[in-house]
């Protein structure tokens, strides 16, 4: 039997957060890349970055502009994403961008698509200890601003991208079986991925605004039932350094506009 989580929502933690313990902060905008090989594109492609150890991460932040845009990643899985961004918010961080990849579950998707995260369908164990998910389905909403802000910002950068996508966020990456996909399709998700319900859902607890930015890596919607990994295909490689572009260039106006 599990503890009922949702009793002791309003009560505090014994351990604080990272940041409570530690003066040294972040700016007011912080951008979550869960791809290391993204992390590697945002360090060579964005100006002279300060870089220190976050847990298992790196958090860099600009040489030029400390307290601006703080950058952290990779990561992976919710417990582990939500460790880095209650961490972010204890050290300043009132806004975040998350940047990541998905596993399409709609023939409609192809590697390189690009998805902007509406709502998460929960499928990990971290998210009930920020909200009340008792009901007919647990499912967390990102911030609808900061959503729209986003989709809109792929916009002027002539960018297309899904918008008001439903995500299926699960534990078990190598447990994705055609009866969940096809459950999980019928409540809605056209991709899965392994963070955001829980990051939304601690994003909502903290009272931050979050948003989400997915680029499509692999199917899982093939009619044999095969899964097709696209992680080698030069149009996925393109877009995600144009999403990171994006994701840089909002996380550098949020940084700048509180």
């Amino acid at each position: 039997m599990n503890y009922p989580t949702w009793s002791d929502l309003n009560s505090p933690s014994i351990v604080p957060p990272l940041g409570k313990r530690k003066a040294r902060g972040v700016g007011p905008a912080a951008l979550m890349v869960s791809a290391d090989p993204d992390m590697g594109l945002i360090r060579q492609g964005f100006g002279k970055w300060q870089s220190r150890a976050f847990f298992n991460s790196s958090l860099l932040v600009k040489e030029d502009d400390p307290l601006g845009v703080s950058v952290t990643g990779p990561f992976i899985g919710a417990p582990y994403g939500v460790m880095l961004l209650e961490s972010l918010i204890a050290k300043g961080a009132r806004a975040v961008i998350v940047l990541g990849w998905c596993g399409g579950l709609s023939p409609d998707l192809s590697p390189g698509d690009l998805l902007v995260a509406e709502n998460a369908l929960v499928d990990e164990g971290t998210s009930r200890h920020y909200v009340d998910l008792r009901g007919d389905f647990p499912a967390v909403n990102a911030d609808a601003r900061l959503t729209a802000t986003l989709f809109a910002a792929l916009g002027a950068a002539g960018l297309e991208a899904h918008p008001q996508a439903t995500i299926w966020t699960t534990d078990a990456i190598y447990r994705e079986t055609l009866e969940k996909v096809s459950w999980y399709k019928d409540k809605g998700a056209c991709a899965v991925e392994m963070e955001c319900s829980a990051l939304f859902a601690a994003a909502a607890f903290r009272k931050i605004p979050i948003a989400a930015l997915l680029v499509v890596s692999d199917s899982l919607a093939r009619a044999d039932g095969a899964w097709d990994p696209g992680f080698d295909k030069k149009r996925f490689k393109a877009m995600r350094k144009k999403a990171c572009g994006v994701a840089m260039t909002l996380t550098g106006k949020l940084a700048h506009g509180f």
